[in-house]
């Protein structure tokens, strides 16, 4: 049996790696900055490697599962120093920690590492070169934990969703059930990923005993105007969605216009397929909606 303590365990990845973990034969361990009522969470900071130092020595922690992040794109821009402490040091203590106590990190990244300039798929061979501070902090994190020699598996996804806090397909639930139309930017395309295809990804991927970089992400790809139409339709609410250009939509991030992932590395090594993006938003639609 491993002893699992996930970082960040009350935000959309962390939320859906608890309700998986009711049955395993792992133990695990929730850890957040906050606790909200009602759930069992232990009170962890991870800027504060000191404390994580004691939990993973007191507690024989096997693995560590970081969801914890900073994922706001738009104040990232104005927010460097923030943004770099928890997508890059805190990242880098956590890698450090791991390679002291022999613990597995595992960390979650994105697609936003990259430029958006291929016409195909990212591989895990592809070179990063993010556009924005939140892909450059991000990218800085993933390097911290190559640098420091600790037993690692590093997970990149992308346009991640779910019952959960704030993201793009609950504000187009919304949206789309209170206006008659709505604009949504048509020229980015990439994965639209459940949170709970993450997690049960990330705990395959575990299972499987898979180490170093992975993609995982939603199959397929779509445009936020295409998600967002979507929704729409799913949903059964009859707002118009259109089709806009990145330049009609005010934003301080350049993004990435294309950054779809290339997740074949993920089922060569569980044995499993991806999810279809369109598969997974009609269940969660229907779950959440329910």
């Amino acid at each position: 049996m491993r002893t699992i303590l996930v970082t960040g365990a009350n935000g959309q990845l962390g939320r859906e790696l608890r309700t998986l973990s009711e049955g395993r034969r792992d133990r695990f361990l929730f850890s957040d900055i906050t606790q909200p009522g009602g759930e069992d969470t232990l009170s962890l900071d991870i800027t504060n490697p000191d404390a994580v130092r004691i939990v993973c020595a007191s507690e024989q922690v096997d693995v560590i599962i970081n969801c914890a992040a900073y994922t706001d794109v738009e104040r990232a821009e104005g927010d460097l120093g923030m943004a770099d402490l928890l997508n890059h040091k805190a990242v880098a203590a956590l890698a450090d920690i791991a390679r002291e106590t022999g613990a597995l990190l595992v960390h979650v990244s994105t697609d936003y590492v990259f430029d958006g300039r291929s016409n195909r798929p990212y591989t895990e061979e592809d070179e990063p070169a993010p556009t924005s501070i939140y892909g450059i902090t991000k990218m800085m994190g993933e390097r911290a934990v190559l640098r420091s020699g600790c037993r690692h598996l590093l997970v990149r996804s992308a346009w991640l969703y779910s019952r959960y806090g704030k993201n793009f397909v609950k504000t187009m639930l919304t949206l789309t059930a209170s206006k008659r139309s709505i604009k949504v930017v048509a020229d980015q395309v990439g994965c639209p990923t459940w949170a709970a295809d993450l997690a049960e990804a990330i705990l395959a991927l575990l299972d499987a005993g898979a180490t170093g970089l992975v993609h995982f992400a939603g199959g397929g790809r779509a445009s936020w105007f295409e998600l967002a139409g979507a929704v729409n339709v799913l949903s059964g609410h009859g707002c118009q969605v259109l089709p806009i250009p990145s330049s009609e939509y005010p934003s301080r991030v350049l993004r990435p216009a294309f950054s779809a992932l290339d997740c074949s590395r993920y089922t060569a090594l569980t044995g499993r397929s991806v999810p279809q993006w369109h598969d997974s938003l009609a269940a969660f639609l229907k779950d959440y909606l329910s």
